[in-house]
């Protein structure tokens, strides 16, 4: 009896998913699912918070960008930074935005350039109405090859979910 007391628990403790990163304490502006290793909900679902994104590799990038008449300074976590805290093992990035719109961006951008998750504008925080609370900025006055329609429609604003396929 007391075997298959202490075989039940086993399996019951090995199903329930490991919890890897600290919980989100502050409002959720991100959820990272699909392909990851490193979750912070029962669900499986990678949570971020503001404080949590801070606290990732964080790049300022001086840029032009067609939303904006000049260039400007846009800070934020490295998106690289933001795989690796998820244990992301995926070779494609489907990023939603709040109004569903969905673009895919394949990993290779992000270890191939400084794209970040852009959080603030010009040292102002970026509200919903300005693009934010997330926006995916490429280094795009570094490597202006990179302004071209293709690009720029992986360049997803508003964003609220990245699910790693």
């Amino acid at each position: 009896m007391l075997k298959t007391l202490a075989a039940g628990l086993m399996l019951l403790v090995t199903s329930i998913p490991a919890l890897a990163l600290e919980p989100a304490r502050g409002p959720v502006l991100l959820r990272v699912s699909g392909a990851i290793t490193e979750t912070n909900t029962t669900a499986g679902v990678a949570e971020f918070d503001r404080t949590m994104l801070l606290a990732l590799a964080q790049r300022d990038t001086l840029t032009k960008t067609p939303w904006y008449d000049d260039a400007s300074t846009f800070s934020g976590p490295l998106v690289r930074a933001l795989l690796e805290a998820v244990g992301a093992e995926g070779s494609t990035l489907r990023v939603i935005a709040l109004n569903d719109y969905q673009a895919e961006v394949p990993v290779r951008d992000v270890l191939d350039y400084e794209v970040i998750l852009a959080m603030s504008r010009d040292g102002k925080t970026l509200s919903v109405r300005e693009h934010g609370p997330l926006f995916i900025i490429y280094p795009f006055d570094e490597h202006p090859a990179l302004m071209n329609e293709n690009i720029l429609s992986r360049s997803v604003w508003q964003i609220k979910e990245i699910v790693v396929e």
